[in-house]
C-alpha cells in the first residue's frame, strides 16, 4: 500500500530479490495520478517479467480477495495512528496479515557522510533546515549534494534516476516537484531523487563528500544516516506523537528542530517540548523561526489578496492556513474566499478539505490541474494574487491578476545552534 514513492522503495530493498514472496499489486493513495500505472519490469528486473500492477487503494478489499492477498505492507506516511490501524482492521478482517517495515531493514548504506532531514508531519519546515543544513556545510568547503525523498509521478523508467541541476531540468516537473526542487537548485545545491533509489544514491557519491537526505511528507531516510534530524511544528501541538511515521522520527532522531518559534504560541511549544522530553530526553533541541517576509517589502494594507499557498502541506498536511495567510492578516489585508470561484479539480480539493476556507492550495500533478489552478486564480476578484509557495507560480501559469510573492526562510534562534552541530559533528 502506498502512494508513489516508499512503496517502489519497500519492494526494491525488501522483495525485489525475494523468491519467497509474490508481489501481486502496489495499490496508490494520497496522489490523485498515482493509480492505474504498472512498476515496469525493468525495474521489478527478473522475478517479475511482465512487471507488477498498480491500483487505487479504493480497491483494497476485492485485491485482497480476488488476488488472494496473505500478506500486506503498508508503505506511505503523513497518517494519523489511528487511519493506519483501521487500515489494519480492514486487512485483518479479509484474513490477510498487516505489515510495518522497520526503518533499519529499509535503508540503503552511504560510502559517505550522511546527513537526513525529516519531520513529524508535512509543512514543518525541513525544506527550508535542509537548505540552511546545505548552507552551513558549504561555507564549510564541504562538497554537498541533496537526495531528495521520491514524487514518482511519471514515467517510471525516465524517473530511475533524475539530477536537478538549474531550472531546465524542471521542465516536465510537476508543482510539488518544482516546489523542492527550485529553492535548492537556486542556492546551488545538486538534487538528486527518482524511483530506484540504489541507483540514485551511487549516483550522488560520486559529486560529494556529505549528502543530505531531504526527507517527504514525515516519512522515515531511505539512506541510513549519520546525523539525524527531525523538524517540529509548534502549530500543530501533539501531532508528533499521532502522525505515523512521524513518531518514530521523533524518537529516532539526534536533533530536533522546533520550527516557527516566531509565530508560536508559547503553551504550544511548551507542549510539544514536553513530549520531547517524554520519548527522546537524550535529543538536542534546537529553536528556529520561519521568517516571512513580502516581496519588496511591499504594503498590503486594506487590499484583497488571493492567497496560493504549498500544496501537500494543506492536503495531506492537515494545515488550514499557510505563510501566506500569516503574512496577509499580519500587514492588515483583506483575504478573499476562493470557494465560490473555484474551477474542476481545485473546487473538489475545496469541497473535500473543508478547513481551506481562505487560500488556494498550489496543486498542479497534471497540466489539466494546472490549467484549473489558473482559472481559479484568474477567476477570484481580488487586488493583489498572493504566492506563497517556495516556487515562481507566474513562470508556470498566466496570472492576469497583479501578484507578489511570500518568502520563507528558517533563521535559528539562540545558541548553540545548527552551525555548532554540523561543526560538532564533522570533527567527531
Amino acid at each position: 500500500m502506498g502512494a508513489g514513492g516508499r512503496d517502489f522503495h519497500n519492494f526494491n530493498t525488501c522483495f525485489r530479490e525475494d523468491p519467497e514472496f509474490e508481489v501481486v499489486a502496489f495499490t496508490a493513495a494520497q496522489i490523485p495520478i498515482a493509480g492505474d500505472r504498472s512498476y515496469p519490469p525493468q525495474l521489478a528486473v527478473l522475478l517479475y517479467p511482465k512487471g507488477i500492477p498498480s491500483f487505487s487503494e479504493n480497491d483494497l478489499t476485492n485485491l485482497i480477495k480476488n488476488l488472494g492477498v496473505s500478506d500486506l505492507f503498508f508503505s506511505y506516511s503523513d497518517v494519523s495512528h489511528e487511519y493506519v490501524m483501521h487500515r489494519a482492521s480492514l486487512v485483518n478482517a479479509l484474513g490477510a496479515d498487516f505489515h510495518l517495515l522497520g526503518a533499519e531493514r529499509t535503508m540503503l548504506r552511504s560510502s559517505r557522510q550522511i546527513i537526513s532531514v525529516c519531520a513529524v508531519r508535512t509543512g514543518c519546515g525541513k525544506s527550508g533546515v535542509t537548505r540552511l543544513l546545505c548552507r552551513i556545510l558549504k561555507e564549510m568547503g564541504k562538497d554537498v549534494v541533496a537526495i531528495r525523498h521520491p514524487m514518482a509521478y511519471r514515467d517510471f523508467l525516465r524517473q530511475r534516476v533524475q539530477r536537478f541541476s538549474s531550472h531546465d531540468d524542471l521542465s516536465e516537473c510537476t508543482i510539488e516537484e518544482r516546489e523542492e526542487y527550485e529553492p535548492l537548485i537556486d542556492s546551488g545545491i545538486v538534487v538528486y531523487a527518482g524511483v530506484d533509489y540504489g541507483d540514485v544514491l551511487r549516483q550522488a557519491e560520486k559529486g560529494a563528500d556529505i549528502i543530505v537526505w531531504d526527507g517527504g511528507n514525515n516519512d522515515l531516510p531511505f539512506i541510513r544516516p549519520d546525523l539525524e534530524i527531525v523538524v517540529l511544528d509548534p502549530h500543530r501541538p501533539g501531532h508528533e506523537l499521532s502522525f505515523y511515521p512521524g513518531e518514530a522520527n521523533l524518537i529516532r532522531a539526534d536533533c530536533l528542530i522546533i520550527n516557527k518559534m516566531d509565530t508560536a504560541r508559547e503553551e504550544d511549544v511548551k507542549r510539544v517540548t514536553e513530549n520531547i522530553k517524554g520519548v527522546n530526553p537524550e535529543a538536542k533541541i534546537i529553536y528556529t523561526a520561519s521568517r516571512i517576509s513580502l516581496e519588496d517589502g511591499m504594503d498590503i494594507k486594506g487590499k484583497r489578496v488571493l492567497v496560493v499557498e504549498d500544496g501537500p502541506t494543506l492536503t495531506h498536511g492537515g494545515m488550514s492556513y499557510g505563510a501566506g495567510v500569516i503574512a496577509a492578516k499580519k500587514h492588515g489585508a483583506e483575504l478573499v474566499k476562493p470557494g465560490p470561484y473555484a474551477r474542476g479539480s481545485i473546487k473538489e480539493i475545496l469541497d473535500s478539505y473543508n478547513g481551506l476556507m481562505e487560500l488556494i492550495p498550489a496543486m498542479g500533478y497534471s497540466k489539466a490541474q494546472i490549467k484549473d489552478l489558473e482559472d481559479t486564480i484568474n477567476s477570484a476578484p481580488c487586488d493583489l494574487v498572493l504566492i506563497a509557495t517556495p516556487v515562481d507560480l507566474g513562470k508556470i501559469i498566466k496570472i492576469n491578476r497583479p501578484a507578489a510573492r511570500v518568502r520563507y526562510e528558517v533563521e535559528e534562534i539562540g545558541r548553540p545552534g545548527i552551525k555548532e552541530m554540523v561543526e560538532e559533528f564533522i570533527k567527531s
